[in-house]
């Protein structure tokens, strides 16, 4: 296929409610959306998952769109490409920015599917018709509202609560969360906010049955989570340490994790996601698919990429309504009793509803060969 043309669409939206993590709290989400057209005039679609400020990793929605405008789309533009594979090759001499390679590669993904009469999880070799999904809860004021909170999501078959923890937030906000439900698979999700003085801390969170803790120190460590996983009998699941299958190999033999999360955004694409998601297949070392908040496009791409046999366990990937009013796909993700179904339409599987596009649009670029 050649690359004939490119979009950007700069967006914004407002989520139902604040979502808050040990880094802070935001409602209003800014996140790119990438078009990309080829000489047939096949379209696919891809998703920024940076955020508006560096919390998470280096990329911000600015620098995403200044990387793709001014150097990974001149790479395929009118670039004869036999398969999406090839482009992380492509893009191999630009360091890092693994935010804005996997929206471009992701839209040559729903391309590349849609020529080949494939749904996107079948051209990445995904078997599952339906698949779990769990929860991602943000810091709530008082313990009571996150009971009450993660009590309408069990009833709404939610197969697993992830709930943020802080320092000041943590032992005494879980004890409160399993003497509530006692049965739940429950995990703790860090953010990098600990160091290893805090074991002693961490250590009493073993007494919960914990599913996993992820990422409880440095968002660039695996040395000290290997030391920290010795003392620990609840697995560590590491996210923003893992940018690469080579990051993921290291990681696993240090002993610095048991499990993974995998987000395509982070690691640069559905292709990296795939080397790593088949090296911990090999290895037994369980995966999931986090989240980033993402419209119904990056959410379309976490389903295909879930429907792979080690996604094992629950990911973030929860129905379009639990963040927005409105989606701007067609139709809308929805988890029934704590499961979404694989869409079957070629591509990803939604059809971009372009009405609610131009609403939450405040900015375009157009780039052609």
């Amino acid at each position: 296929m050649i690359i004939k043309e490119v979009n950007i669409r700069k967006m914004k939206m407002m989520m139902k409610s604040p979502f808050t993590t040990s880094f802070g709290s935001f409602q209003e989400k800014e996140f790119s959306l990438i078009e990309v057209k080829d000489e047939l005039g096949n379209t696919g679609w891809g998703e920024s998952t940076a955020f508006q400020s560096p919390w998470y990793n280096e990329e911000t929605q600015e620098t995403s769109l200044h990387m793709l405008r001014d150097f990974l789309i001149p790479l395929v533009l009118k670039k004869e490409i036999n398969h999406p594979d090839e482009i992380s090759k492509l893009f191999a001499p630009i360091r890092k920015n693994n935010m804005a390679k996997a929206s471009l590669e992701g839209a040559i993904w729903d391309v590349y599917a849609k020529r080949n009469k494939l749904t996107l999880a079948e051209a990445l070799g995904g078997t599952a018709e339906k698949i779990e999904v769990g929860i991602s809860i943000g810091i709530q004021n008082t313990i009571d509202d996150l009971i009450e909170l993660v009590r309408g999501y069990i009833e709404e078959g939610y197969k697993r609560m992830k709930v943020k923890i802080k320092p000041g937030h943590d032992v005494e906000v879980i004890r409160a969360l399993r003497q509530a439900f006692p049965t739940v698979p429950l995990m703790a999700d860090a953010n990098s906010a600990y160091t290893l003085e805090d074991i002693d801390l961490l250590k009493q969170l073993d007494e919960f049955n914990l599913t996993m803790i992820e990422q409880p120190l440095a968002s660039d460590d695996i040395i000290d989570h290997a030391k920290l996983q010795k003392e620990l009998l609840t697995p560590i699941c590491l996210d923003e340490s893992i940018h690469s299958l080579e990051d993921a190999r290291k990681a696993f033999e240090l002993g610095s994790t048991k499990i993974i999360n995998i987000k395509i955004g982070r690691v640069g694409g559905l292709t990296e996601a795939k080397k790593i998601h088949d090296f911990c297949m090999e290895n037994r070392i369980p995966v999931w698919c986090g989240g980033m908040l993402e419209s119904g496009i990056g959410r379309a791409h976490n389903v295909a990429l879930t429907t792979l046999p080690n996604f094992i366990l629950p990911g973030d990937t929860s129905g379009s309504s639990r963040y927005w009013e409105e989606d701007i796909i067609i139709p809308e993700v929805v988890a029934e009793n704590g499961y979404i179904t694989v869409p079957t339409a070629y591509g990803i599987g939604y059809e971009p509803n372009l009405e609610a596009m131009d609403r939450y649009t405040v900015d375009q670029f157009q780039f052609k060969a």
